[in-house]
């Protein structure tokens, strides 16, 4: 779920991709990197850490050019403490290229057997990123026939490209002396959204992984990029695009509805806030069916994703709605953080209790899903310590009980709660009066209402992985080669 953007400017790019990572944050903290290429030169800056911290000023000054891409980094494949795999990774053959990647490859073993034996080339880290880099970078060798390099030739080298990927991946790139490329795999798993800008008569344009990316930095949303198409702007702001993928289905992932995107944000046509509005309608459903509303008494939201859920449970059940909880903003989202002593430890950090706002009550606490039940335990034994009377519990997605594969880090099914477990022995676990999940129509209806989208990835609730190949021995070395 890593946070990416491109941008080709009239003006110096280095404080507009910065700016523009600043409101991708939310979707990686583990590290983040800056290429901007000045003619056929790239300047890089990357480190470990969070946008405001990894950027000094000498930093900024060094990079130069008018074109330029960023990245946020959450770890999903390889170390989190390696500096080696910050992105974006860089290969200097053909031309010079530099990528960045949102997604995680399935086929990451056949890939780096291909790469050495075959292609002979060599990376270095565990990162899919450099796999995926190094045979984009082999596909386009293949197709150079001359000295200049012409948009045809690059869209070849992605369908190419695309032919020899499995799993989900978003990708901007950088040519040395063409311009920018990006393109999206053939399921649209992860978003990539294109914007443009207009300014002293010519145009500008951004690629990025949300759409509050390019409307904080003044660029008009022009369109999703389509599964399995291929974007390549020149410098001079030229605009080509060109779809790359024999067969194309538009299957974008649910997580990103329910918790990864900003609210303000708009994917696919759908506005995420919209989203999960109508997920608190069909969760206050599920109340109604499963429990006696004279036992609630106030309903509170876990803050921030899931409010717009939690408002609208409290209002279609005619039920009090109040902020139970204080949110220190400083402290980063728990989810993405590594390790689950980290996770447990911050969510302490992150929220406190306001506890004459629990005092005496029945409370039913929304929150927009149950992962670990890390934050979730954790926030019930801060309500009862606040004086709660009563904790009930609503998820407005359902159970999640099998690994992702597609760029979310959960790669081991007996990290999850659910996971061979019924929804009376999951609410013991948490420690909850009462639990009460969204079914899995409810959560295809409220993100889908109203769009032309028929279909959603839902594989960590329902196990089926819209990909395919997606096998129980690739699950099975996930599982072993992060715990290794």
């Amino acid at each position: 779920m890593c946070g990416i953007v491109g941008i080709v400017s009239s003006d110096p790019v280095n404080q507009q991709i910065y700016d523009a990572l600043l409101q991708l944050q939310h979707r990686g903290q583990d590290a983040t990197g800056i290429v901007t290429m000045d003619g056929p030169t790239f300047h890089s800056s990357k480190t470990r850490g969070q946008v405001r911290e990894a950027f000094r000023t000498r930093d900024m000054r060094s990079l130069l050019g008018s074109v330029g891409l960023g990245h946020v980094r959450y770890t999903t494949r390889g170390d989190a403490a390696n500096e080696r795999e910050v992105q974006p990774f860089y290969v200097n053959a053909p031309y010079g290229i530099t990528l960045v990647h949102n997604g995680n490859l399935t086929n990451v073993r056949e890939l780096a057997d291909a790469l050495f034996h075959i292609d002979r080339r060599h990376v270095n880290s565990t990162s899919d990123t450099e796999l995926l880099l190094n045979v984009l970078a082999t596909e386009l060798q293949s197709q150079i026939s001359g000295i200049e390099l012409e948009p045809e030739q690059i869209f070849a080298a992605v369908r190419q490209t695309q032919q020899r990927l499995e799993g989900s991946y978003a990708v901007v790139s950088l040519i040395a002396g063409y311009g920018l490329l990006a393109f999206r795999d053939p399921y649209g798993i992860r978003p990539l959204i294109i914007g443009r800008r207009d300014t002293g008569g010519r145009t500008e344009w951004m690629i990025a992984s949300e759409s509050v990316a390019l409307e904080a930095s003044g660029f008009a949303v022009v369109r999703d990029v389509e599964p399995g198409e291929a974007i390549f702007i020149s410098q001079n702001g030229e605009f080509f695009a060109a779809q790359c993928a024999e067969q194309t289905r538009l299957v974008p992932c649910a997580l990103e509805y329910i918790y990864l995107s900003r609210p303000d944000s708009i994917m696919n046509g759908i506005s995420v806030y919209e989203a999960r509005q109508r997920m608190g309608d069909r969760l206050a459903t599920r109340v109604r069916e499963h429990m006696s509303l004279g036992d609630i008494d106030v309903v509170m939201c876990i803050p921030d994703s899931a409010r717009p859920s939690a408002m609208q449970v409290a209002r279609n059940l005619g039920i009090e709605y109040r902020e139970g909880f204080y949110k220190n903003v400083y402290v980063g989202r728990t989810f993405i953080m590594p390790g689950q002593a980290t996770r447990r430890r911050s969510v302490r950090q992150k929220l406190n209790p306001i506890s004459s706002e629990f005092k005496g009550k029945n409370v039913l606490l929304v929150e927009d899903s149950i992962i670990r039940g890390t934050t979730s335990s954790q926030v019930i034994e801060l309500a009862r310590a606040a004086g709660a009377n009563k904790v009930s519990f609503a998820s407005a997605a359902p159970p999640v009980r099998y690994p992702n594969v597609y760029g979310i880090n959960m790669p081991s099914p007996e990290e999850l709660i659910a996971h061979n477990r019924k929804i009376p022995e999951i609410s013991d676990q948490l420690g909850a009066d009462r639990l009460i999940y969204a079914e899995i129509d409810d959560l295809q209806s409220a993100i889908t209402e109203g769009s032309p989208i028929t279909e959603l990835d839902v594989s960590c609730f329902t196990g089926e992985y819209v990909t395919g190949k997606v096998s129980d021995d690739y699950l099975a070395w996930v599982r072993e080669s992060q715990l290794s």
